[in-house]
């Protein structure tokens, strides 16, 4: 049957012997309804996951997740306007709070046209801007330091301990107005 032989052939294993193009036909659109099932259920799963990384710009971001809508409503499975809104709104990361919290306040709602140019321009505001980030580590004091890096050949030693004698004497030093120079007091 000539249908048969378009056919993948890892496909064609599964599929079985007809004698009419018309049983073939029924077959395939069965077997698409059951694989349209589970594409819509992976579609929705990735549209309610999927984040703004940073990788790619927002434009592909935000077509990326209209075109997961335009598919999902291919499949029957039509997803509304404004909750494509808040799924968009719902990917971005930190550094778009502000933008969030401003749509948020607004009584008047964006359409995914409307919102597709404001996060384009907050993108490039965000760049031109200049994103820092800092990233502050502390530790308490010389005990926590030397417990969290321990060496792997060192794991069954413990700590070298400190001689108290020798604390005040390195307090001293360090109370004193002494030149960083030469060492004298009374001047820097």
């Amino acid at each position: 049957m000539f249908m048969r032989m378009t056919v993948v052939d890892s496909i064609k294993t599964t599929l079985p012997k007809t004698e009419s193009a018309k049983e073939f036909m029924g077959f395939m659109g069965e077997h698409s309804q059951i694989a349209d099932k589970s594409l819509a259920g992976t579609l929705i799963s990735t549209l309610t996951t999927i984040k703004f990384d940073g990788s790619r710009t927002m434009h592909e971001h935000v077509i990326e997740m209209k075109n997961i809508a335009a598919r999902l409503k291919s499949l029957g499975m039509a997803v509304n306007e404004n909750f494509l809104v808040k799924f968009i709104l719902n990917s971005l990361p930190t550094e778009y709070g502000p933008f969030q919290m401003s749509y948020n306040t607004m009584k008047d709602k964006w359409n995914v046209h409307e919102l597709h140019s404001m996060l384009v321009q907050e993108e490039t505001r965000l760049k031109n801007q200049g994103n820092h980030s800092i990233h502050y580590v502390s530790h308490q004091g010389n005990q926590g330091a030397r417990k969290k890096f321990v060496k792997k050949h060192d794991k069954g030693k413990k700590p070298l301990k400190i001689n108290e004698a020798s604390l005040p004497i390195q307090k001293k030093a360090s109370k004193g107005n002494n030149c960083h120079f030469c060492g004298k007091s009374g001047h820097f």
